[in-house]
């Protein structure tokens, strides 16, 4: 081999070597990147929440929720008190949200509707967002708390609570569980009806990050 061509032969393999050394950095830096974005601020472990959720009475649900207005059950309704606190971490994240699920074990099924108030009333409010999607994907015993299809469309009918910072703690719920009408559209019988019982609903504690990824979930009450 003469050597005008050992030397391309050369500069060839630098050159390949160098694009695949440049690919194999991007490539790490882009897995970094995902890592640190997924990466949790804190572990559940951190926060210590715990939950109560009880049946209780029209009476009971409207002195809990002040100056929030409790919804109001009718006859063959039933209304559950739940009630989540968590310690504040050390080093809360900037812009970081929770997700608190009721879900009906038996259905998986979220409430219709959720009334909620918090030690900052600002900072809590209720509805469904991507989150609740991902979260579902991830965890299997969350089955039900995202968007399901129906007839080649997504439908999503119940409801979470949202809260906005750490400092909400404790934040207090309130839902009424309707018995099923069978002439309700199919679309808006993806609701927890009643009766149930409290060992039929889950309370579980969603934390997300300020691009709504989800860093983890936690069962609070089975």
């Amino acid at each position: 081999m003469s050597c005008c061509a050992l030397l391309r032969n050369v500069r060839k393999s630098v050159g390949l070597a160098l694009g695949l050394a440049l690919v194999l950095a991007g490539a790490g830096a882009v897995a970094g990147r995902r890592w640190w974005h997924d990466r949790p601020p804190y572990g559940p472990e951190v926060l210590n929440a715990r939950a109560t959720l009880q049946l209780v009475d029209q009476a009971t649900a409207d002195a809990a929720l002040q100056p929030v207005n409790a919804s109001v059950a009718g006859d063959g309704d039933q209304i559950f008190l739940g009630r989540v606190a968590w310690d504040r971490p050390p080093h809360p994240q900037k812009d970081g949200s929770f997700r608190i699920v009721l879900l009906d074990k038996r259905s998986h099924l979220l409430p219709g509707f959720i009334a909620v108030t918090s030690a900052e009333p600002e900072d809590v409010s209720t509805g469904t967002d991507g989150a609740l999607d991902q979260a579902q994907k991830r965890y299997p015993w969350l089955q039900g708390v995202g968007v399901r299809e129906i007839d080649g469309s997504y439908w999503s009918s119940g409801s979470t609570v949202f809260v906005g910072s750490v400092d909400a703690s404790p934040v207090t719920f309130q839902t009424v569980l309707h018995p099923a009408d069978p002439e309700t559209p199919p679309e808006q019988q993806m609701v927890a009806t009643a009766p149930a019982a409290v060992e039929d609903l889950m309370v579980a504690l969603i934390c997300v990050g300020p691009d709504g990824q989800v860093y983890w979930a936690q069962r609070l009450l089975h």
